[in-house]
């Protein structure tokens, strides 16, 4: 999730919230990996369950039922002029489209040139979510709280 997080911070995680709210977008949680659900990753939540996540041309695009012609992410708090491409080496600069079912989220990371995310695992089902990062402690220097998602322009 570099430049955002780094390897070694201590995080505090709210566990409790999503027992009484969904998930929303643009939120960084932790969730069990989910070809190793011993392994926790650190990712954001970019796609929505009923959302069509379209990656094209470097933009990450969301159609919903809201935004049948889509909306294309503004993702400010990306490093790389925010590109963002599907990992397949036979599509790079290509498109990838992810239709998402009930309880399914599509997660990125931030460093989207070398995440290990939705693009390469496909879909996080909701059960996989841990909570949600409420607060950064160390190092002490970055402390930070967590109580706000990205404004996207929906």
């Amino acid at each position: 999730m570099e430049p955002n997080f780094s390897n070694g911070q201590y995080l505090i995680i709210d566990e409790l919230s999503y027992h009484f709210s969904s998930p929303s977008r643009g939120q960084v949680i932790v969730m069990r990996y989910p070809r190793d659900r011993k392994q926790y990753f650190i990712k954001r939540i970019i796609g929505l369950p009923g959302d069509e996540i379209k990656i094209d041309n470097g933009k990450v695009t969301i159609i919903n039922a809201s935004h049948p012609q889509g909306v294309t992410l503004s993702e400010s708090y990306l490093p790389n002029e925010g590109l963002t491409y599907p990992h397949d080496t036979l599509f790079v600069g290509g498109s990838k489209t992810v239709t998402l079912k009930d309880d399914e989220y599509f997660m990125m990371g931030d460093n989207r040139l070398a995440s290990s995310d939705s693009r390469d695992w496909g879909v996080l089902n909701r059960k996989d979510m841990v909570g949600k990062v409420f607060m950064r402690v160390l190092p002490l220097t970055e402390l930070k709280a967590y109580t706000s998602t990205p404004s996207y322009s929906f």
